[in-house]
């Protein structure tokens, strides 16, 4: 947990799930903004971070290989 969020470290932060939304789930990716995103999970324009949404568990099962792949990539890029 960190910033009241279940938070996702690996060689510093990854991700945390943003809790405060009732209509979906987001989770943010510290800094997606350099992440290869072959799939086109990530949303967001700033310089840094980008989100993906899942609106229901159906949707996340649509997206969980692609997130797999973003995640794995993202570890391996920075496994040094």
């Amino acid at each position: 947990m960190k910033w009241q969020a279940p938070t996702f470290v690996y060689r510093g932060n990854i991700a945390s799930f943003y809790p405060k939304t009732k209509t979906h789930v987001s989770l943010m990716f510290h800094h997606g903004a350099a992440m290869t995103d072959a799939h086109n999970l990530l949303e967001g324009t700033g310089r840094v971070s980008r989100v993906i949404r899942f609106q229901n568990e159906a949707d996340l099962e649509n997206k969980r290989q692609s997130l797999q792949e973003l995640i794995v990539s993202w570890i391996a890029d920075h496994d040094d």
